[in-house]
């Protein structure tokens, strides 16, 4: 497979200063023109430029200034549709602008510039109009389309800033609360393979799974407990009793409106302890907004990361093991606080 060299438009003044002496030193080697610029990448007749500037002056002759076209002389967008492009990229979702994808791709941007400049721009310059401008392909943060904006402001703003302010003259410590779960092949990593060889992982095949309930504060604080059956009340109240059995303070728990934190039991059992629990809900469809969510997420990338189980019993005790190594990282929880969607929830540090 022939090798191709980089444009030599895009090398630094360094590189053609090297170009121009190699081209040179090649001639007088025996070297044709045309064979040293297939060699270095450039024009022949860029090559025949440089010798024939040597043989009038030698080296001072050489010319120093690029040639060719100046920097955007040739570029289809001009910068004023350049900079409308970019706002409707930065404020709206190609749905907004009725173009059939869920997220900036560069599909949906030469659709965009289709529509706003008249332009069928191909695929290939509409990445290269991407990158100039800034713009990198991302993994997308998940946002529920039945999200309440207003309902998540109001919780920012207004609904959290009095919990807070409660729990801080009454004594009491917030918990962010949260469930997940992963089976024996949940593995997420990447593993190094030869080119066209992808790497292999042995799974055992089985279809059992184990769930993790847990609570963490913004000091670092990480209370959990495991279990295989679903989520019910009476799985959820299991929790309470243990998080309470241990709090040193009343517990402020936050949490989302999963149907087991939302039964009448758990309800009840929280009402005959008001000294001791109080229960309050993050806006409807709004995970992002839990600070153990993204313990979640970390969980999900490290429990299998040493060992894809065989067992329940072995899938367990990969859970037990990083609950028990996060117990003693507080600092590492207090992470989790940081990520810009909970910084709201963070510690005050002033």
């Amino acid at each position: 497979m022939a090798l191709s060299l980089p444009d030599a438009r895009h090398l630094s003044d360094e590189v053609l200063e090297a170009l121009r002496l190699r081209a040179l030193r090649g001639r007088e080697l025996g070297y044709t023109e045309t064979a040293l610029a297939d060699l270095l990448g450039v024009a022949r007749e860029t090559v025949c430029r440089w010798c024939a500037a040597y043989d009038s002056g030698g080296l001072d002759a050489l010319p120093r200034d690029r040639t060719g076209r100046p920097q955007g002389s040739g570029r289809s967008l001009g910068d004023e549709q350049a900079r409308r492009l970019r706002a409707v990229i930065d404020a709206r979702a190609p749905e907004d602008v009725s173009i059939a994808s869920p997220l900036w791709t560069r599909r949906a941007v030469q659709e965009l510039i289709r529509r706003e400049c008249g332009l069928a721009m191909p695929i290939r310059t509409v990445g290269t109009y991407l990158r100039r401008w800034g713009y990198t392909p991302k993994r997308p943060r998940r946002r529920a389309r039945r999200q309440d904006p207003e309902e998540v402001r109001r919780w920012l703003h207004l609904t959290y800033p009095v919990i807070e302010a409660r729990a801080a003259r009454e004594g009491a410590e917030i918990h962010w609360c949260d469930e997940t779960g992963a089976g024996p092949n949940d593995y997420p990593g990447r593993g190094y393979a030869r080119v066209g060889r992808p790497p292999e992982v042995q799974v055992s095949g089985g279809r059992f799974r184990v769930n993790l309930a847990s609570a963490i504060t913004n000091a670092g604080k990480v209370r959990f407990m495991t279990y295989t059956r679903t989520l019910t009340a009476a799985v959820f109240l299991s929790f309470l009793e243990r998080l309470v059995r241990g709090a040193r303070k009343k517990v402020f728990l936050i949490l989302d409106r999963h149907p087991a934190h939302e039964a009448q039991a758990v309800a009840d059992w929280v009402a005959g302890r008001p000294e001791r629990i109080e229960l309050f809900f993050l806006p409807s469809h709004a995970p992002e907004l839990n600070p153990d969510e993204y313990l979640n997420n970390d969980l999900k990338g490290r429990v299998n990361a040493e060992h894809l189980p065989d067992t329940s019993q072995e899938l367990e005790s990969n859970f037990q093991r990083f609950m028990e190594w996060l117990k003693g990282l507080p600092a590492h929880v207090r992470s989790y606080f940081q990520h810009p969607k909970v910084q709201y929830a963070a510690a005050d540090t002033r």
